[in-house]
């Protein structure tokens, strides 16, 4: 399971840095608020300066990057450690990218973007489901990663 989100955060990382301009509008038009519905009492919380939306920007792919090269980290240890029986390595790298990702679609897109932006508000550019998702993929697999480990002698006790 590190495998399957170490590789989806590769992805997404290579994908927003060869195409960086689609997911740049997405960013752009989540912190000028220009899609919500335009609450006087909520606007002052906008962000329309280009070079702080461009810098947040990149400050996202940044750590999507980091949380995936910790991730293959943790499978490559992962995958050395069913040879030597040696899994704390990989449990505690796995748990790094994991709360890496947590932090950055839990608190970044469903706690600021979707709450302090008001990105719930928007039809167009409103990510809260993919971030749920991936959420919901991350705890979970931190989750799995930290289950004790059953070994054949413990299993005859029960």
């Amino acid at each position: 399971m590190t495998a399957t989100v170490a590789l989806y955060m590769a992805l997404v990382a290579f994908g927003n840095i060869t195409d960086f301009g689609t997911n740049q509008q997405f960013v752009q038009h989540v912190l000028s608020m220009d899609t919500t519905f335009k609450d006087p009492d909520l606007m002052w919380r906008a962000i329309e300066s280009p070079a702080l939306q461009n810098a947040s920007y990149v400050a996202v792919i940044v750590w999507e990057t980091l949380a995936a090269v910790v991730l293959l980290a943790a499978t490559w240890f992962w995958i050395t450690g069913l040879r030597r029986d040696a899994y704390d390595r990989a449990r505690a790298a796995s748990t790094v990218g994991l709360v890496m990702v947590l932090l950055l679609f839990g608190v970044g897109f469903l706690a600021i973007g979707g709450e302090w932006f008001a990105m719930w508000q928007s039809s167009d550019w409103n990510g809260l489901d993919a971030a749920a998702r991936n959420s919901a993929l991350a705890a979970f697999t931190l989750l799995v990663v930290h289950l004790p480990r059953v070994r054949p002698a413990d299993a005859d006790r029960t």
